[in-house]
């Protein structure tokens, strides 16, 4: 890939860019960095230059600024053939075809289905499911915490990623025997450790994977998801199959992603804070407060890639260039000083609710699964705590390695000890 100092010159008017580390190795140093880089700050994503917002105001502004798209043929460096698919981040931006990279009136009629398949009343309906799921993996928890040698269990690998993933797959009608490998596929693919061409065939075999989804569901649909996507409406226009592969692609992804890094940083935060994590434990803060501050202090997404200007935006003294490729850095936006107060740096509970994050985005490409991961984890934490409340980490907080993945924030595992 060719990435001439001259681009680097385009993302913005002053100021070193702020470089992110492809193996997240000081995600609180980066965040720091990006804080006080300004409300449009300029980095480098694996030698790519870009602008990003790292202010809640100024990320509400722009996330409804119709002159940002996601039309990747509008990114100037991909325009010049100075981006192309041998850099590794290509495949967050250029999946295939779905609601998550069209605007306007394509992407509503993309995005319909999926609203539609996650409302409250039928997110009621598989609480049962969800509750279900979460008591299995307790057990399975509790039989890999007996047979431990040390008593240490990944809380990773046995509960917080398994759970959203069977959800997601109930909903989008995925084989639960299929699991093991979409998971493995999904973290390789996240993975800046994985070689580019390897990421590439990853891409290629979930197309495959979910092309033969939907073809086995337009022969015999049934009620989920994906059988949805595929029936119009009467009068309306149907999906491509390229379109509903692109959006089950991307849906499973976000559908487990978001919810791992959710479980995972809420139980992390709760018992490096052992004051707070009592106060929840007594019914005095509800969960629903430890979810909200997890989801504003340690977001699950870290930075996401990413909108074009079609044409010059005047943003403050900035100006966001025709053609410059601009990224939404969530975790910096949940510590702003200037919408959180001066400790917004500071893990809190008891902040006055409601705590006004936007961690799932704003506007029209908001997460449509938000609702689902907060039903998630409003039923995963509470039980993890019931069943074991002297849970505890195996391991000092220093040695909680990240993921080598640059757009979500999850640990490579995190070793507990149920019992205190």
């Amino acid at each position: 890939m060719n990435c001439p100092h001259a681009a680097a010159r385009e993302t913005a008017s002053n100021g070193a860019a702020v470089v992110i580390d492809p193996l997240v190795q000081d995600l609180d140093g980066e965040t720091a960095r990006l804080r006080d880089a300004g409300p449009l700050a300029r980095i480098e994503l694996l030698g790519v230059p870009a602008l990003t917002v790292t202010r809640h105001a100024l990320a509400r502004q722009l996330l409804v600024d119709p002159r940002l798209v996601k039309d990747l043929d509008a990114w100037g460096l991909w325009q010049r053939g100075e981006v192309t698919h041998e850099w590794p981040l290509i495949g967050m931006i250029d999946a295939g075809r779905s609601m998550f990279t069209v605007d306007g009136a394509e992407h509503r009629r993309l995005r319909t289905k999926t609203s539609q398949a996650l409302t409250p009343r039928r997110l009621e309906e598989i609480r049962p499911d969800i509750e279900k799921f979460t008591e299995e993996l307790l057990d399975a928890l509790a039989e890999q915490g007996e047979r431990s040698e040390n008593g240490a269990v990944d809380l990773k690998s046995v509960f917080a990623q398994p759970l959203p993933m069977r959800v997601v797959g109930m909903l989008m009608g995925v084989d639960e025997a299929e699991h093991p490998m979409l998971m493995k596929r999904y973290k390789a693919f996240f993975s800046m450790l994985t070689p580019q061409e390897e990421r590439l065939a990853l891409l290629a075999e979930l197309d495959v994977f979910y092309a033969a989804l939907v073809r086995e569901r337009t022969a015999r649909p049934t009620d989920d998801l994906t059988s949805a996507l595929i029936l119009a409406e009467e009068g309306g226009e149907p999906l491509t199959e390229e379109e509903v592969v692109g959006n089950l692609k991307a849906m499973v992804a976000a559908g487990h992603e978001t919810t791992i890094g959710l479980i995972l940083n809420a139980v992390r935060a709760l018992l490096t804070h052992p004051d707070q994590l009592r106060m929840v434990l007594d019914g005095e803060i509800p969960w629903e407060a430890v979810i909200e501050e997890t989801l504003r202090w340690d977001t699950p997404t870290t930075h996401l890639l990413m909108r074009f200007a079609t044409e010059d935006i005047q943003v403050g003294d900035d100006v966001i260039a025709k053609g410059e490729g601009v990224v939404i850095s969530y975790r910096a936006i949940g510590r702003d000083t200037e919408h959180h107060g001066a400790d917004a740096d500071d893990f809190d509970i008891t902040r006055p609710a409601p705590i006004r994050h936007m961690t799932f985005g704003h506007g029209p490409h908001i997460c449509p699964g938000a609702a689902l991961s907060r039903v998630e984890a409003g039923i995963a934490l509470p039980a993890l705590f019931g069943r074991f409340p002297g849970l505890r980490a195996a391991v000092a907080d220093e040695e909680v390695r990240k993921l080598p993945v640059m757009t979500q924030n999850d640990m490579e595992a995190f070793p507990v000890l149920l019992h205190g």
